[in-house]
Protein backbone atom coordinates (compact mmCIF):
# COMPACT_ATOMS: atom_id res chain seq x y z
CA UNK A 1 0.00 0.00 0.00
CA UNK A 2 1.10 3.56 -0.53
CA UNK A 3 1.66 6.20 2.10
CA UNK A 4 -1.68 7.78 1.22
CA UNK A 5 -3.48 4.49 1.73
CA UNK A 6 -2.04 3.97 5.21
CA UNK A 7 -2.94 7.50 6.24
CA UNK A 8 -6.46 7.02 4.90
CA UNK A 9 -6.88 3.95 7.06
CA UNK A 10 -6.03 5.99 10.13
CA UNK A 11 -8.45 8.69 9.03
CA UNK A 12 -11.29 6.19 8.51
CA UNK A 13 -10.51 4.11 11.59
CA UNK A 14 -9.76 1.01 9.49
CA UNK A 15 -6.92 -0.11 11.77
CA UNK A 16 -7.19 -3.84 12.54
CA UNK A 17 -3.53 -3.87 13.61
CA UNK A 18 -4.28 -1.45 16.49
CA UNK A 19 -4.68 -3.72 19.52
CA UNK A 20 -4.32 -1.12 22.26
CA UNK A 21 -1.21 -2.77 23.72
CA UNK A 22 2.30 -3.85 22.69
CA UNK A 23 3.08 -7.21 21.15
CA UNK A 24 2.64 -9.82 23.92
CA UNK A 25 5.72 -11.59 22.59
CA UNK A 26 7.78 -8.43 22.99
CA UNK A 27 6.47 -7.85 26.52
CA UNK A 28 7.53 -11.37 27.49
CA UNK A 29 10.92 -11.03 25.79
CA UNK A 30 11.78 -7.82 27.63
CA UNK A 31 10.60 -9.26 30.94
CA UNK A 32 12.76 -12.36 30.49
CA UNK A 33 15.89 -10.72 29.04
CA UNK A 34 16.70 -8.47 31.98
CA UNK A 35 20.46 -8.52 31.45
CA UNK A 36 20.47 -7.14 27.89
CA UNK A 37 22.77 -4.19 27.36
CA UNK A 38 20.55 -1.16 26.94
CA UNK A 39 21.07 0.89 23.79
CA UNK A 40 19.23 2.39 20.85
CA UNK A 41 16.28 0.59 19.26
CA UNK A 42 14.33 1.44 16.12
CA UNK A 43 10.77 0.26 15.56
CA UNK A 44 9.78 0.75 11.89
CA UNK A 45 6.07 0.61 11.17
CA UNK A 46 5.49 1.65 14.78
CA UNK A 47 1.88 2.77 14.37
CA UNK A 48 0.67 4.47 17.54
CA UNK A 49 3.81 3.45 19.39
CA UNK A 50 2.82 0.65 21.78
CA UNK A 51 5.96 -1.37 21.06
CA UNK A 52 8.20 1.70 21.23
CA UNK A 53 6.85 2.49 24.69
CA UNK A 54 7.52 -1.10 25.80
CA UNK A 55 11.19 -0.68 24.84
CA UNK A 56 11.33 2.75 26.53
CA UNK A 57 9.88 1.29 29.76
CA UNK A 58 12.62 -1.35 29.66
CA UNK A 59 15.30 1.33 29.63
CA UNK A 60 16.18 1.55 25.94
CA UNK A 61 16.62 4.72 23.89
CA UNK A 62 13.59 4.09 21.70
CA UNK A 63 12.71 5.50 18.29
CA UNK A 64 9.55 4.87 16.27
CA UNK A 65 9.07 5.38 12.53
CA UNK A 66 5.96 5.18 10.39
CA UNK A 67 4.66 6.28 7.01
CA UNK A 68 1.40 7.70 8.33
CA UNK A 69 1.45 11.19 9.89
CA UNK A 70 -1.57 10.31 12.03
CA UNK A 71 0.24 7.30 13.46
CA UNK A 72 3.19 9.47 14.47
CA UNK A 73 0.92 12.13 15.97
CA UNK A 74 -0.94 9.57 18.07
CA UNK A 75 2.31 7.91 19.13
CA UNK A 76 3.71 11.20 20.39
CA UNK A 77 0.51 12.08 22.24
CA UNK A 78 0.22 8.68 23.93
CA UNK A 79 3.89 8.59 24.87
CA UNK A 80 3.69 12.02 26.50
CA UNK A 81 0.52 10.95 28.34
CA UNK A 82 2.37 7.88 29.64
CA UNK A 83 5.20 10.12 30.87
CA UNK A 84 7.72 8.20 28.78
CA UNK A 85 10.54 9.43 26.59
CA UNK A 86 10.80 8.23 22.98
CA UNK A 87 11.31 9.83 19.59
CA UNK A 88 8.90 9.42 16.69
CA UNK A 89 9.42 10.44 13.08
CA UNK A 90 7.62 9.99 9.80
CA UNK A 91 9.86 7.92 7.54
CA UNK A 92 9.85 5.28 4.83
CA UNK A 93 11.85 2.42 6.29
CA UNK A 94 12.31 0.80 2.90
CA UNK A 95 13.74 3.89 1.20
CA UNK A 96 15.09 6.37 3.73
CA UNK A 97 18.49 6.57 5.32
CA UNK A 98 18.35 6.05 9.10
CA UNK A 99 19.19 8.98 11.39
CA UNK A 100 21.75 6.65 13.03
CA UNK A 101 22.54 2.95 12.88
CA UNK A 102 20.79 1.23 15.76
CA UNK A 103 21.87 -1.35 18.33
CA UNK A 104 18.48 -3.03 18.04
CA UNK A 105 15.82 -3.20 15.37
CA UNK A 106 12.37 -4.51 16.28
CA UNK A 107 9.55 -5.06 13.89
CA UNK A 108 6.09 -6.37 14.64
CA UNK A 109 4.44 -7.82 11.49
CA UNK A 110 5.94 -5.18 9.20
CA UNK A 111 7.27 -7.82 6.81
CA UNK A 112 3.73 -9.09 6.20
CA UNK A 113 2.37 -5.57 5.73
CA UNK A 114 4.50 -4.69 2.72
CA UNK A 115 3.91 -5.97 -0.79
CA UNK A 116 6.01 -9.10 -1.46
CA UNK A 117 7.64 -7.29 -4.38
CA UNK A 118 9.32 -5.01 -1.78
CA UNK A 119 10.85 -7.77 0.34
CA UNK A 120 14.29 -7.36 -1.18
CA UNK A 121 14.11 -3.68 -0.25
CA UNK A 122 13.07 -4.72 3.27
CA UNK A 123 16.13 -6.95 3.58
CA UNK A 124 18.41 -4.13 2.47
CA UNK A 125 16.70 -1.68 4.83
CA UNK A 126 17.31 -3.94 7.83
CA UNK A 127 21.02 -4.00 6.96
CA UNK A 128 21.07 -0.22 6.42
CA UNK A 129 19.41 0.62 9.74
CA UNK A 130 21.18 -1.88 12.00
CA UNK A 131 24.75 -1.73 13.29
CA UNK A 132 27.14 -4.57 12.47
CA UNK A 133 26.73 -7.10 15.29
CA UNK A 134 23.42 -5.42 16.18
CA UNK A 135 20.32 -7.37 17.15
CA UNK A 136 17.22 -7.81 14.99
CA UNK A 137 14.07 -9.02 16.75
CA UNK A 138 10.95 -9.65 14.70
CA UNK A 139 7.43 -10.97 15.14
CA UNK A 140 6.21 -12.48 11.87
CA UNK A 141 2.61 -13.32 11.00
CA UNK A 142 2.77 -16.83 9.54
CA UNK A 143 -0.26 -16.92 7.28
CA UNK A 144 -0.71 -18.09 3.71
CA UNK A 145 -2.72 -15.16 2.33
CA UNK A 146 -1.64 -13.96 -1.10
CA UNK A 147 -3.99 -11.00 -1.11
CA UNK A 148 -3.10 -8.46 1.53
CA UNK A 149 -2.00 -6.76 3.57
CA UNK A 150 -1.24 -8.82 5.53
CA UNK A 151 0.65 -10.98 3.04
CA UNK A 152 1.71 -14.49 3.90
CA UNK A 153 5.23 -15.80 4.31
CA UNK A 154 7.00 -18.99 5.33
CA UNK A 155 9.84 -19.79 7.68
CA UNK A 156 11.80 -21.00 4.67
CA UNK A 157 11.53 -17.58 3.00
CA UNK A 158 12.60 -15.75 6.15
CA UNK A 159 15.63 -17.98 6.59
CA UNK A 160 16.62 -17.60 2.96
CA UNK A 161 16.42 -13.81 3.07
CA UNK A 162 18.01 -13.22 6.47
CA UNK A 163 20.26 -16.22 7.03
CA UNK A 164 23.16 -14.98 4.86
CA UNK A 165 23.40 -11.74 6.86
CA UNK A 166 22.39 -12.79 10.37
CA UNK A 167 23.06 -15.46 12.96
CA UNK A 168 19.81 -16.86 14.36
CA UNK A 169 20.03 -16.78 18.16
CA UNK A 170 16.53 -18.09 18.88
CA UNK A 171 13.21 -18.76 17.21
CA UNK A 172 9.92 -19.53 18.95
CA UNK A 173 6.13 -19.21 18.83
CA UNK A 174 5.37 -16.30 21.17
CA UNK A 175 2.37 -15.39 23.25
CA UNK A 176 0.12 -13.45 20.87
CA UNK A 177 -3.06 -11.45 20.66
CA UNK A 178 -6.09 -13.80 20.87
CA UNK A 179 -6.81 -13.70 17.13
CA UNK A 180 -3.17 -14.57 16.29
CA UNK A 181 -2.50 -17.36 18.79
CA UNK A 182 -0.21 -19.92 17.20
CA UNK A 183 0.14 -17.88 14.00
CA UNK A 184 3.19 -15.80 14.92
CA UNK A 185 6.88 -16.65 14.79
CA UNK A 186 9.40 -14.63 16.78
CA UNK A 187 12.99 -14.60 15.53
CA UNK A 188 15.99 -13.13 17.35
CA UNK A 189 18.98 -12.52 15.08
CA UNK A 190 22.40 -10.95 15.45
CA UNK A 191 23.85 -9.25 12.42
CA UNK A 192 27.08 -10.76 11.16
CA UNK A 193 30.05 -8.42 11.05
CA UNK A 194 31.09 -7.47 7.52
CA UNK A 195 34.47 -8.87 6.56
CA UNK A 196 36.28 -7.70 3.46
CA UNK A 197 36.93 -10.42 0.92
CA UNK A 198 39.87 -9.04 -1.07
CA UNK A 199 39.94 -11.95 -3.51
CA UNK A 200 36.36 -11.35 -4.57
CA UNK A 201 36.34 -7.64 -4.03
CA UNK A 202 33.10 -7.96 -2.04
CA UNK A 203 31.94 -7.97 1.54
CA UNK A 204 30.37 -10.98 3.28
Amino acid sequence: MSETDWEKRYQTGDMPWEKGEPSPGLVDFLAEQTTLARGTVAVPGCGTGHDVRAWARAGFEAYGFDLAPSGIRLARERTAAANLKAEFNQADFLKDEPPIQFDWLFEHTLFCAIDPSQREAYQQAVLRWLKPNGHFLAVHYMISDREGPPFGTTQEELMKRLGPHFELLKGWVPRSYPNRTGLELMLWWRRRRQVSNMAEGTQV
